[in-house]
């Protein structure tokens, strides 16, 4: 699966979903300083879908109304950061076709949370 990974993404996170063989722009490694709306525009060009931890995605998304190829939201407790990476990869491998599939006419936006995955697409 291909993604987008924003500055706001753990490294963890973004090491593991390689190792897992996903192919994972990271911003902080190519494009450091982007604006939201830049990495938003660079994941809908290139049908990647964005792996963040801020929030502010959210609000370009569902206020705004802007186009995705996917966003997943990762929002974890700082006491259960180390489970992070094998959660998120979990997540990829049992979400995978939907997120992938999200781009053509509908939106997916994922919350992951410790315990708990919510996805859903409009």
């Amino acid at each position: 699966m291909n993604f987008v990974a924003d500055e706001s993404c753990a490294g963890p996170v973004i090491r593991a979903l390689r190792e897992a063989g996903h192919d994972v722009i990271a911003i902080a490694e190519v494009a450091k300083g982007a604006t939201d709306d830049q990495v938003l525009a660079r994941a809908l060009d290139e049908k990647r879908v964005l792996i963040t931890e801020d929030h502010d995605f959210g609000e370009l998304v569902y206020a705004r109304g802007r186009s995705t190829a996917g966003v997943l939201l990762v929002r974890f407790d700082s006491r259960a950061r180390r489970a992070k990476p094998a959660t998120v990869v979990e997540a990829a491998a049992k979400l995978g076709s939907r997120l992938q599939g999200a781009f053509r006419e509908k939106t997916l936006l994922g919350f992951l949370r410790l315990g708990f995955l919510r996805a859903r697409i409009r």
